[in-house]
């Protein structure tokens, strides 16, 4: 329309980049889009890096499939967020602050990655299981994904220093809502996204004609993590 004499590049300059339209009437009131895009890139860095976390994932994807894969990040998704709403609630500090309970805490998680190292050495590369003939009290995918996140106290300490970045004294809960779902859903969404691909019908194949061999590399894997976390 020849009528107007607004140039399109300055309509999109006077665009709000806030992630609430309240911040129309009370700017800097809610976080950013420029931070919140930051804070989801760091929260995927972090999900990327690998771990005890990969290995669950995708043993229970070799052994049951994709659907297994993605009980298990679903659930480390769950635990990742438990710690941030830890952290957002303020109870982080206790766990930080406490030496007795933050390595209570450690060693549970070492325990734990010692038990999953072990059964990864002596697992014989069995043949595709359905989900539901792996879930006993600690074999189940949704258990150790979520228990591999929620036996990690470095997460609460990792979101202390992330948090602050963002995190304002007067944030309200949606913001910190905001916070807790992005953490969350980034980090399932990776280990499901890890699950999917290495269930595409040749991969899974191929993977599988060594799984013995795999599972035996995760397991030695898993023992020498938790032999680091205890030392350090």
């Amino acid at each position: 329309m020849q009528g107007s004499s607004t140039a399109p590049a300055e309509v999109f300059n006077n665009l709000p980049t806030d992630l609430s339209t309240d911040s129309v009437d009370n700017p800097g009131s809610h976080m950013n889009l420029i931070d919140w895009l930051s804070l989801a890139g760091v929260c995927l860095l972090g999900a990327m890096s690998p771990g005890p976390s990969l290995a669950v994932v995708v043993k229970h994807t070799l052994r049951s499939g994709a659907g297994s894969g993605i009980q298990a990040g679903l659930a480390h998704g769950s635990g990742v967020a438990l710690y941030a709403v830890v952290v957002v609630s303020g109870l982080a500090l206790v766990i930080t602050a406490s030496p007795l309970l933050y390595q209570s805490i450690q060693w549970a998680g070492v325990a734990f990655l010692l038990y999953l190292g072990l059964q990864s050495l002596r697992s014989s590369g069995a043949a595709m299981l359905d989900s539901s003939e792996a879930s006993g009290k600690l074999q189940g995918p949704a258990v150790q994904g979520f228990t591999v996140a929620f036996l990690n106290p470095k997460l609460a300490v990792f979101f202390l220093a992330l948090f602050s970045q963002f995190l304002r004294p007067e944030a309200a809960l949606t913001e910190k809502t905001l916070m807790v779902a992005t953490v969350g859903s980034i980090d399932a969404l990776w280990y499901c996204t890890v699950s999917l691909l290495l269930a595409r019908p040749g991969i899974l194949q191929r993977l599988r004609a060594s799984q013995q061999l795999i599972d035996r590399l995760f397991g030695i894997i898993l023992i020498a993590l938790a032999i680091r976390v205890a030392i350090t």
